[in-house]
């Protein structure tokens, strides 16, 4: 620990995120990427882009993608925001919308970047314990907070709430913002993304890393009313006018175009990810239901650490939590057909 460092760096405990080990090629199943290719326009908007105009800054209001987003959600560009993929997106939230001696809302197993920024922004916290079958229990939100934030579908478990749910906490904490993080949305859910016009205190987070194959792009989004909107503006332009560059915004525009390409590679990831259900289950797992491009699994009679281990030795890398409540969990991300056909055959032959 330097003696250079502020007290803030010293007390912090940053996010880990999936391993990404570069010492032999891996069946990456993770870090919840999409195992296909980004859209073929995506990459010829990219390629474009790569012109003499690089040397100006880009459009810091990122005006022609919050049109193209806001349109495809049936909003208008004053409700949407855009930054540098959805953690940024989220920790300005943090900053916009929470007060420290207020403490938030979130559940007790859920995306752990939330008591990161926490931490950081010196914002106070309460955990909602979940159900013990990774349920959210909505009523557990009905009580006295600075604010709510929680995914949706959850991190890691991969559990979905339905709008009905999520409208009955907006109605119950009317003076306080509630974020619904929807980076795995696109799997199987219904974004909240409609409510908007009806609930002022709703903030929508989605992500580009998922779904639409642009995790290396690093593109999230924004969804609320304009007021909503302005106070992440504001702290957006004290931090960093220019969050977005000109290729990424070039290639996320051009996401939310190829509708035809983003429906066809949701649908084969769902389907593999059912039919990876349906196999795990005469292996002797418990798969929890799940909405998005993972599945959260234990088995019957070996450990989660043996099984990581093993599968790690055997090159495919799933990501392990060594955390109470869910250590003798795996969560494993959705690849290819091919990917989950190999991680299947391994994972029986350690069994």
């Amino acid at each position: 620990m330097s003696r250079y460092w502020s007290k803030v760096a010293r007390r912090l405990e940053p996010y880990i995120p999936g391993e990404q080990p570069k010492d032999k090629m891996y069946i990456k199943l993770n870090t919840n990427e999409l195992p296909y290719p980004p859209s073929p326009r995506v990459l010829a908007a990219m390629k474009a882009a790569v012109n003499e105009s690089l040397r100006l800054y880009p459009p810091p209001a990122c005006d022609e993608l919050r049109t193209s987003i806001a349109r495809y959600y049936g909003l208008n560009p004053a409700q949407v925001f855009v930054g540098n993929g959805s953690d940024e997106v989220l920790a300005f939230a943090f900053m916009a919308f929470f007060n420290p001696g207020e403490p938030i809302l979130f559940p007790d197993i859920t995306y752990s970047f939330y008591p990161v920024y926490a931490d950081l922004f010196n914002i106070d916290y309460q955990l909602v314990p979940l159900a013990e079958d990774f349920s959210l229990p909505v009523e557990r939100f009905f009580t006295g907070n600075g604010g709510i934030i929680f995914p949706n579908p959850n991190a890691p478990t991969g559990r979905y709430i339905g709008l009905a749910a999520i409208e009955e906490i907006l109605k119950k904490n009317t003076e306080r913002i509630v974020i619904v993080d929807e980076a795995y949305i696109d799997f199987g859910g219904q974004s909240a993304a409609g409510l908007i016009e009806k609930y002022p205190n709703l903030l929508v987070v989605q992500t580009l890393s998922k779904s639409r194959g642009l995790a290396g792009l690093r593109v999230g989004f924004a969804l609320g009313q304009a007021d909503l909107i302005e106070g992440l503006r504001r702290v957006k332009n004290s931090v960093n006018s220019y969050t977005l560059d000109r290729v990424a915004l070039a290639g996320a525009q051009a996401a939310f175009e190829d509708e035809a390409y983003f429906r066809e590679t949701r649908r084969k990831v769902i389907a593999t990810r059912e039919e990876t259900v349906a196999r795990l289950v005469p292996l002797g797992f418990t798969v929890i239901p799940s909405q998005a491009n993972f599945i959260f699994i234990r088995h019957r009679s070996v450990s989660a650490r043996h099984l990581y281990q093993q599968l790690r030795e055997k090159g495919i890398l799933v990501r392990y939590f060594d955390k109470p409540r869910i250590n003798e969990f795996l969560r494993v991300s959705i690849g290819s057909d091919a990917e989950m056909s190999a991680f299947l055959k391994t994972l029986a032959e350690i069994i």
